[in-house]
């Protein structure tokens, strides 16, 4: 993902949630089928927690590629 080759603990988690994010959306695309309230329940506190979490990893990922690309900019 990056030049130096390594990932950050966040980065990885944010991927990860990225990754499970895009696989819902999927879902939910091509059947119909919510797989976090199928697992948590529809409405529940836990489902919104997951939610805020994929949410949370997108910015997440966006701030760590501008902070990548503020950097490369320096060099």
């Amino acid at each position: 993902m990056f030049e130096c080759g390594c990932i950050s603990v966040l980065g990885t988690i944010a991927y990860v949630l990225l990754v499970v994010g895009g696989l819902n959306w999927g879902l939910v695309g091509a059947f119909d089928f919510n797989l976090v309230s199928f697992l948590f329940g529809e409405g529940t506190l836990i489902a919104r927690i997951v939610y805020m979490l994929v949410g949370l990893s997108a910015i997440a990922s966006v701030l760590m590629v501008i902070a990548h690309y503020v950097k490369k900019s320096r060099m």
